[in-house]
């Protein structure tokens, strides 16, 4: 363990510190989209894992104080985007924005819920099950349709609050 490290009880007075720690974990970055009532509707996430090869499932979790929380837990179908390095802009978009869609190149997907062109790749889902976590919802979807770019382009990074892109050690 590093030299500047600190054990502590994660109590409600040290969600500040949580949040720090939890911030040491990087992750990718993408961006879920449904269809709504109201329109095509979009949310940046860094909490999206693969769960199950069989049946082919994967989980993310939206905050439970986002206004958009509801839409997403109630969603039939959806599709997560895996951002490339390239799409800062679309993920910074869509983590204050859930609509604005007509300034990005979508179209609707094998689902009916909208797709973004030029993504790493892309999990179109039918809603598996939904359970409650705390400030967040646990959303797993069954995978029925996957696109994935071939070419190895590097994807877009979060951690400790910044956007970036993974760099191999060559050494």
């Amino acid at each position: 363990m590093s030299g500047n490290a600190a054990l502590f009880e994660p109590t409600p007075d040290r969600q500040r510190e949580l949040r720090h720690a939890f911030a040491c974990f990087g992750t990718g970055v993408t961006v879920v989209t449904t269809q709504t009532d109201a329109g095509p509707l979009g949310i940046t996430a860094n909490s999206f894992s693969s769960v199950s090869l069989d049946p082919p499932l994967v989980l993310w979790s939206p905050a439970v104080a986002s206004g958009r929380h509801d839409a997403f837990a109630e969603a039939q179908t959806f599709c997560i985007h895996v951002l490339s390095a390239s799409q800062l802009d679309l993920a910074q978009h869509f983590a204050r924005n859930g609509d604005g869609f007509e300034n990005f190149d979508w179209s609707v997907g094998p689902v009916g819920v909208p797709r973004f062109s030029g993504c790493l790749a892309e999990f179109h889902c039918i809603r598996y099950a939904v359970h409650p976590a705390g400030d967040h919802t646990v959303v797993l979807g069954e995978v029925t349709q996957v696109l994935h770019a071939t070419d190895n382009s590097p994807g877009l990074l979060f951690k400790h609050g910044q956007f970036g892109q993974f760099s191999a050690n060559t050494e």
